[in-house]
């Protein structure tokens, strides 16, 4: 069974920045496009960004755009996000998971970021 175990969420102020990472137990991971998603309180999940498996390409919602970075290192089967001038609006747990387009495996516990002054 997939185990995805994320990690460096915290408190953070207004502009501050926070690399998460989540690492994937399954072998495979190289050959799958990855997305970070994110559920704030009383809403759905949403994706926030996406990585192809084969040349990197990634997507991202408008409203990270330009300040957030995916990226994956596919050896050690981990995958990050670089979020830079958070806001508050940023405050979620955060997850990590095959795309969307994906059957979706087992939700990690995700981690919290909470953006606050």
């Amino acid at each position: 069974q997939v185990q995805l175990v994320e990690s460096g969420g915290g408190l953070v102020q207004p502009g501050g920045s926070l690399k998460l990472s989540c690492a994937a137990s399954v072998f495979t991971f190289r050959v799958y496009p990855m997305s970070w998603y994110r559920q704030a309180p009383g809403r759905e999940r949403e994706v926030v960004a996406t990585i192809t498996s084969d040349d990197f390409t990634t997507t991202y919602e408008d409203s990270v755009k330009g300040r957030f970075t995916i990226s994956r290192d596919n050896a050690k089967r981990i995958l990050y996000l670089q979020m830079d001038s958070l806001k508050p609006e940023d405050t979620a747990v955060y997850y990590c998971n095959r795309a969307r387009e994906l059957p979706i495996w087992k939700w990690g516990q995700g981690t919290q970021v909470t953006v606050s002054s």
